[in-house]
């Protein structure tokens, strides 16, 4: 059957931010796969990231996306960033998945085969031990040779002001300090963008950034490149007549004659309802207005004056004009929520 709707993902993009950052972080990639790679598809960009030199490993959330990873036998490690369950702990043991430990508890349960990294809360509040309880769970890795990383997460690398990252990073090298020698990581994508090479680390993980979109203000310190583009078959074309309103809610009225085209994408697929009236697409080599409100499945598009037929594509977000940042302020959400909704019957393609 063929696809109604298809992510593209560019090769090339995805190379070449993977090489950006890790120059500009001076060290190798832990690449976060997370949330089905940002929306753009584990599978497909992990095979892509795991050829890629620049890319030590790939980085996940759940225990289910470790283990379907870790059987793609991509021959890079896998590192679980969130803590599993009880039982699940010897299973991802055994595929060679390399496990988060914020606790002595943690450290007694793992198998003796097991590799870990020791996660650090510097400020997120979220998970790990605090720098006062994460030498001692690190020394117990350690004795056990099972410290393989040590890592901390920023809460506020992203932004202008770098005060509070600064004082997490210090907290985080305080740790490092007072503990044998581990492959040591801290920064996400603002985390590289605004620091550049932090000395002392061996690994980077930038999510986003890696996938193209990073906040305005740092737009300039990396050239990248936005991975995805989503384009949508044309369902069908039909006239709309003056005083004749298109989709629920009666929002849109037409003023004139006007040709329309059925677009086979909706919210139900990650195109953001409340885009409604504000949303355009590219299609017949122009940027033209949706009309009305989005529906689950489809939404609908002038196109008067443009030789659109069925089958044709229009582009809903890319590299290009339009980009995912645009539709994001339109559907009142941030790029990750966007990106990450991008739903199953969206084909991913690498390009």
């Amino acid at each position: 059957m063929l696809s109604r709707a298809v992510a593209h993902i560019s090769a090339a993009a995805l190379d070449h931010n993977l090489s950006t950052l890790a120059q500009r972080s001076g060290t190798r990639l832990l690449l976060p796969v997370k949330a089905d790679a940002y929306g753009h598809g584990m599978e497909v960009v992990a095979r892509r990231a795991a050829a890629h030199p620049d890319v030590w490993g790939l980085a996940v959330a759940t225990p289910a996306e470790a283990e379907t990873l870790a059987r793609l036998n991509l021959g890079r490690p896998v590192l679980l960033l969130t803590p599993p369950a009880p039982e699940e702990v010897g299973p991802l043991a055994d595929l060679g998945v390399r496990l988060p430990v914020g606790t002595l508890a943690e450290v007694d349960a793992l198998p003796p085969h097991a590799q870990a990294h020791l996660k650090v809360d510097t400020g997120m509040n979220r998970l790990g031990a605090r720098p006062a309880d994460a030498v001692a769970v690190g020394r117990a890795l350690a004795g056990r040779g099972q410290l393989e990383g040590i890592y901390t997460h920023f809460a506020t690398a992203d932004e202008p002001d770098l005060t509070f990252a600064r004082t997490q990073l210090g907290r985080f090298r305080a740790v490092l300090d007072a503990l044998p020698p581990a492959l040591a990581h801290c920064a996400n994508g603002g985390g590289v963008l605004s620091f550049g090479q932090i000395e002392g680390m061996s690994l980077a993980r930038p999510g986003l950034a890696a996938y193209g979109y990073v906040p305005e203000h740092l737009r300039r310190v990396c050239p990248l490149r936005p991975v995805m583009t989503v384009r949508a078959r044309v369902n069908q074309r039909h006239t709309v007549y003056p005083g004749e309103t298109v989709s629920y809610g009666a929002l849109w009225r037409a003023e004139r004659e006007t040709e329309v085209a059925v677009v086979g994408m909706g919210y139900a697929d990650g195109y953001p309802r409340n885009a409604t009236l504000k949303a355009e697409v590219l299609i017949g080599g122009e940027r033209r207005p949706v009309l009305g409100r989005i529906c689950m499945d489809q939404f609908i598009v002038d196109v008067t004056g443009l030789d659109v037929q069925p089958g044709d594509w229009a582009e809903l977000w890319g590299e290009g004009d339009l980009t995912a940042t645009e539709v994001a302020r339109w559907g009142e959400v941030i790029e990750y929520e966007l990106l990450t909704g991008v739903g199953g019957r969206v084909e991913r393609r690498l390009a």
